[in-house]
């Protein structure tokens, strides 16, 4: 198949996808439509169809799609089908919140390392995971080739660490702090802005009473 680039759009669906054919799965449902899986997501069938022609299809007309089949393939256009070591810097509430999240390495996310700036938190364990200094940091992303680091951390803690991020290997930063941070083209940023999230809330809520107006 020849690679085209794929609109952010459809690639911030395709999680989706993934987590309700696991739905499917789990329910041992064997195939669905595209008309049924619109019914589940509330996306249009239309939708669905063109999101998946992007990468081949994978339906059959008068079949539809075999969910253990397209399940399989979206984990692997979601890199799904590899293991990532990975790395939290920040042990604040929300750090040690995603460390105890045990569905990370069932998607093959494997957490190896806690970092932190507070000398009180060094050597406190989180499910298993002790807790480091961030001037470990280098060392230890060689040491187990850290592809993925998760940043909880204020500003100006996650404006300082990234550089050292970047000079020591690191290729993907799924950033909680509240700044847009500035690394090389080929290192991969997805932003989790909290309060921006929060705010859109808020605008739906807000207007809720122009609906159907």
């Amino acid at each position: 198949m020849e690679e085209h680039e794929i609109s952010k759009a459809v690639v911030k669906r395709l999680p989706r996808y993934y987590r309700y054919l696991g739905d499917l799965l789990e329910a041992r449902v064997e195939r669905i439509s595209s008309n049924e899986l619109s019914d589940l997501m509330h996306v249009t069938a239309s939708q669905i169809r063109q999101d998946l022609n992007n990468f081949g299809g994978f339906g059959q007309q008068g079949y539809g799609y075999n969910v253990k089949y397209l399940y399989t393939e979206i984990g692997k256009i979601l890199g799904l089908d590899q293991v990532y070591n990975m790395i939290i810097v920040g042990a604040g509430n929300l750090g040690q919140a995603l460390a105890n999240y045990v569905k990370f390495e069932k998607r093959g996310f494997w957490i190896k390392g806690i970092f932190d700036v507070n000398p009180r938190l060094r050597g406190v364990t989180v499910r298993g995971i002790e807790i480091r200094m961030t001037d470990e940091l280098p060392q230890f992303i060689r040491d187990n080739e850290i592809q993925i680091a998760a940043l909880t951390l204020p500003k100006s803690g996650a404006e300082e660490v990234a550089p050292v991020l970047v000079e020591n290997g690191v290729k993907a930063i799924w950033n909680f702090a509240h700044t847009d941070l500035n690394v090389p083209d080929d290192v991969v940023v997805e932003n989790v802005h909290l309060s921006e999230s929060l705010m859109q809330l808020s605008y739906r809520l807000s207007h809720l009473d122009n609906i159907g107006k």
